[in-house]
């Protein structure tokens, strides 16, 4: 009985493992549960003109008075218990009314190309991981709780909540949640239009900088 216990008792952390390094982006249409990486909104930003944009987050009491402030390059999402505008816009801008969160950028771009913008929640619980991939554009993200590491062939940064936002100007990486406490982020993914927001990365193996 006691090898059949362990034996158990191995195959049911060997699934457990598997499910917390297998958080890829899913719509929300597919969620399951609160924990994992949820696609909330995507948004036609259109051609941007500039090297550089900036992602501006308000929070408002009602999705009408969100709705009601919405810009070009604006969504309203409901996520993680508040009512957000999400906008991409030049450094400086301000919808009318709400809350400011946080104005996260530059982000570098790539002046005269089109751009749709795809917005995430993720919920991680600590050691979780994502699979090494890659982004057409930049990604960012603001984190209302928790820590992530993010590691890219230039080194890692770390993502909290209270410090400074994470951006990615593109090419390979891989997260995991650090930390004790659950990760809680919007996360945002700049990509050009023409292309996948999110490709697997089979070519680049990290070096374990984010191990906890």
């Amino acid at each position: 009985m006691g090898r059949i216990y362990l034996a158990l008792a191995g195959a049911a952390l060997f699934l457990s493992c598997q499910s917390a390094s297998a958080q890829i982006c899913k719509p929300v249409a597919e969620r399951t549960g609160e924990v994992g990486c949820w696609i909330i909104a995507s948004q036609p930003v259109g051609q941007l003109a500039n090297a550089e944009t900036f992602w501006h987050l308000d929070v408002y009491a009602t999705r009408a008075e969100a709705e009601a402030a919405r810009a070009p390059g604006s969504v309203v999402v409901e996520s993680l218990g508040k009512t957000w505008l999400l906008t991409i816009a030049d450094q400086g801008w301000r919808p009318s009314g709400g809350e400011r969160i946080a104005e996260i950028g530059p982000l570098p771009i790539i002046a005269g190309q089109t751009y749709y913008a795809q917005y995430m929640e993720a919920i991680f619980t600590p050691g979780m991981v994502a699979p090494s991939h890659t982004h057409a554009g930049p990604e960012a993200w603001y984190t209302l709780a928790g820590e992530t590491c993010l590691e890219t062939p230039q080194g890692k940064q770390i993502g909290r909540a209270g410090g400074p936002p994470v951006i990615v100007p593109g090419g390979p990486m891989h997260l995991t949640a650090t930390g004790t406490e659950q990760r809680r982020a919007l996360v945002l993914i700049l990509h050009d239009s023409s292309k996948h927001a999110t490709t697997p990365e089979h070519d680049w193996v990290p070096k374990g900088l984010c191990k906890i």
